[in-house]
């Protein structure tokens, strides 16, 4: 994966500094009055906060950063929200909790914003919720996939847009319990989204084949994967099938080193994320044919509603898109949508607008459930394949994540009461 400087637009953003895991922040702030509006001074202007590790994850924040533009390029020629054009004001926050809170802060004290949206990795995005909190204003989590943001840690001014870890993972499971391979081997990055994930697949998957056993687990740091060493420990234990949670640079690494070495040969193997155009187009003539992976195969999605966001894309950006760009498409319009559904720009009313939000997306429509504040939006599951010398998704089909939540009674005992 190659840095690169993330796009900006003078127009649109004004860019300037830049087992779960406990509480990683104490956030030093004082809590904000929750019946104060945050209009910006300006009338004519709402400012909505954003803010996201745009130099550490580049490969999709890049088209996160382009898919958000766009929306907001659609809104404000539209006509804004109630006649007020919508300005985002963006900011870096290095992949880094402490940078995540202080930038957030920032973001509602000194730039006035009304809500806040973004984030990336999960432990940065349990920060934000925890100062979305105590400050308390809106945090639309766009991409942290924790199941803590909306289970454990939930908070009444959080909510998440993406399919959960554990939502993903139980799309997976179908298949690998359709298979019935017994001895199974994990490979997950060491942080809060790769231990959610190897947790989730192994109660979901023993409790639909009691006979599975779990030979071997590697948990390499995220980003500095020894590839060969975590191979061979795989190989050694022998295992009939493999659940790999790996993702950007670590998960080229681990491919390359497990074609080398004959890890994938007469194995299946399960890959959360792999189907994915940030992770899967690098990969090219090296894709593993034949893994069952969540993705995004937009070259082959033909829904009306996918095909308008997808002309408009290309004709703004001459790109394609990558997951990403729908993501922060989709969070810029959910934003949006909550301010005018609130009619007013006050904290507890953006709140209670996102409640039960309803949104037609690219993907169709999706709700964000009042229980949890978890998005339906779903996922697209299939299998890897070369194609013209380029990794693609095949036999996929798109799952509704509101099929894959679980029931309201077991969501009221993870959440706490607030």
């Amino acid at each position: 994966m190659t840095t690169a400087n993330p796009e900006t637009s003078p127009s649109l953003t004004t860019p300037r500094r830049r087992p779960w895991l406990r509480a990683l922040v104490a956030v030093a702030c004082v809590l904000g009055c929750a019946g104060t509006s945050r209009f910006a001074a300006a009338g004519d202007v709402i400012r909505i906060g954003e803010l996201n590790a745009y130099k550490t994850f580049p490969a999709f924040l890049e088209p996160y950063r382009k898919g958000w533009q766009l929306a907001l390029e659609e809104i404000n020629a539209a006509g804004g929200v109630a006649g007020r054009r919508l300005e985002v004001v963006s900011r870096d926050d290095n992949g880094n909790p402490g940078d995540a809170v202080r930038v957030a802060e920032e973001l509602a004290s000194r730039e006035h914003v009304v809500a806040l949206f973004g984030g990336f990795a999960s432990h940065v995005g349990l920060a934000v919720s925890d100062f979305a909190r105590q400050r308390r204003i809106l945090f639309l989590a766009a991409e942290p996939l924790s199941d803590k943001l909306v289970w454990q840690n939930g908070n009444r001014y959080t909510f998440r847009l993406r399919a959960s870890t554990y939502m993903q993972t139980a799309m997976l499971v179908p298949e690998a319990v359709r298979l019935h391979r017994r001895r199974w081997a994990l490979v997950y990055p060491n942080y809060e989204y790769g231990q959610a994930a190897a947790e989730a697949f192994k109660a979901l998957l023993k409790a639909r084949q009691p006979d599975v056993e779990f030979v071997a687990e590697q948990a390499p740091p995220l980003g500095k994967i020894d590839a060969g060493a975590t191979v061979q420990a795989l190989a050694s234990a022998k295992p009939d099938a493999i659940f790999s949670a790996l993702f950007a640079t670590d998960l080229a690494k681990f491919v390359r080193a497990g074609n080398t070495r004959g890890l994938f040969r007469g194995r299946e193997v399960f890959n959360l994320l792999g189907g994915e155009p940030e992770y899967l187009d690098p990969l090219r003539a090296e894709t593993p044919a034949g893994w069952y992976v969540t993705g995004y195969p937009w070259r082959s999605i033909s829904t009306p509603a996918h095909t308008r966001f997808l002309d408009a894309y290309r004709a703004r950006w001459h790109d394609y898109p990558r997951l990403g760009s729908v993501v922060g498409y989709v969070a810029m319009h959910a934003v949006a949508a909550a301010i005018s559904r609130a009619g007013d720009t006050q904290t507890e009313k953006l709140v209670d607008a996102m409640e039960g939000l309803d949104l037609d997306t690219p993907f169709g429509p999706i709700r964000f459930r009042a229980i949890d504040h978890q998005s339906t939006m779903g996922a697209f599951v299939g299998r890897l394949a070369q194609k013209d010398g380029r990794g693609v998704m095949v036999d996929w089909v798109y799952r509704d994540g509101a099929a894959y939540l679980p029931p309201d009674d077991v969501v009221r005992t993870l959440r706490p009461a607030h």
